[in-house]
């Protein structure tokens, strides 16, 4: 019950979205620029978003870079650590998890959010991504071997010959168990939904949101399903007005999009029922 009266809410609030779809078609965005927020106040706990270009890549297209003005940030500070092109592995191998980890306290909330960047399969399949991202698809222990042309100068796997490719779950349960080491409370986000439809019905799974849902019921662990919200909402709209909404590919939204799916993960921080919904602006 809890959940349509939110979503409801939410459809209203988007209900004249339509009118500010734009048509005209906007450059790539960037795969190399990083998040630039304010100083952290020590004092106020602080939200932190760790994902892909979805969630930021330097042009306002992704919906971290519209998440501060939802929430009082008197009471909270709003970090947002995402990085274009990444996923769970190369954020890690990178050293960017070690950079966001380092400023995270007790009290902290980190909102997880992979999935687009890491593709893969098997574990023979990885090793012919080129461009380094893909974990190995599921939550087990398997891993794959593969040499390292030009070692990384930092991170957890600096100055080796050799990287140990893991699972989407072993990047994820890292990253879960180091939040915790540190009084933090990470919370999971299914990926953001992809313009792709099928016998008049958006795609709503491409191919993570089951190990999200398995992960946060194996660690005993929030996750706030906004992709469900961003979901029914597009079909609302239905396929040709959501195609306004990316006009770069089926992945990366327009600003107004990327608007959108900030307020969408709002609402799911709320259905969810979790803490960090008090900050949020009434």
């Amino acid at each position: 019950m809890r959940l349509t009266i939110l979503l409801t809410a939410t459809l209203l609030t988007f209900a004249s979205v339509s009118a500010q779809i734009p048509t005209t078609e906007i450059a790539a965005p960037p795969q190399s620029s990083a998040p630039k927020d304010a100083p952290l106040n020590p004092n106020l706990p602080t939200i932190f978003i760790v994902g892909d270009s979805t969630a930021s890549n330097g042009a306002d297209l992704g919906w971290g870079d519209h998440f501060a003005p939802l929430f009082d940030t008197s009471k909270v500070n709003i970090a947002n650590r995402a990085r274009a092109g990444r996923s769970s592995r190369s954020y890690y191998n990178e050293g960017l998890w070690a950079a966001t980890l380092a400023e995270i306290k007790s009290g902290d909330f980190v909102l997880l959010q992979m999935g687009h960047n890491d593709g893969g399969a098997s574990p023979e399949s990885v090793l012919k991504d080129a461009k380094g991202r893909n974990s190995i698809k599921g939550l087990g222990e398997e891993t794959a071997e593969l040499p390292i042309a030009k070692p990384f100068t930092t991170g957890p796997i600096a100055g080796q010959t050799t990287e140990t490719i893991h699972t989407y779950g072993w990047y994820n349960r890292k990253y879960i168990a180091d939040l915790r080491a540190k009084g933090a409370t990470p919370i999971l986000l299914p990926p953001t939904i992809r313009n792709i439809w099928k016998d008049g019905k958006i795609e709503r799974d491409m191919g993570f949101r089951d190990f999200d849902f398995q992960l946060s019921e194996q660690q005993h662990m929030p996750i706030a399903d906004m992709a469900t919200l961003e979901a029914d909402y597009l079909e609302t709209l239905g396929p040709e007005k959501t195609a306004l909404l990316f006009p770069i590919d089926h992945t990366h939204t327009s600003a107004i999009g990327a608007d959108m799916n900030a307020h969408m993960i709002a609402s799911a921080l709320k259905a969810a029922g979790l803490p960090v919904a008090k900050y949020l602006k009434p």
